[in-house]
């Protein structure tokens, strides 16, 4: 049987060693169940038209945004 040294005694070698990218395995993704009836912060791109609609009535325009996308959902399924 062959003996074979611990570490590489080509310098070539050795730096290559140091550099030799580890494989990791991927973090498995957590997803959480987000309780019933929350709100979640997301970023929307709309037309300025619309938005402009809705921030017309001043401060609770994100809220009148909600309550017109539930009620599209109710229309829906009814």
């Amino acid at each position: 049987m062959a003996h074979t040294p611990r570490r590489p005694v080509n310098p070539k070698d050795a730096a290559e060693a140091l550099f030799k990218p580890v494989k990791r395995p991927p973090a498995p993704a957590v997803e959480r169940a987000a309780p019933p009836n929350t709100r979640e912060l997301v970023s929307l791109k709309i037309d300025s038209a619309i938005l402009e609609h809705f921030q017309k009535d001043g401060p609770g325009w994100q809220d009148r945004i909600n309550e017109t996308l539930a009620s599209a959902i109710r229309d829906n399924k009814a």
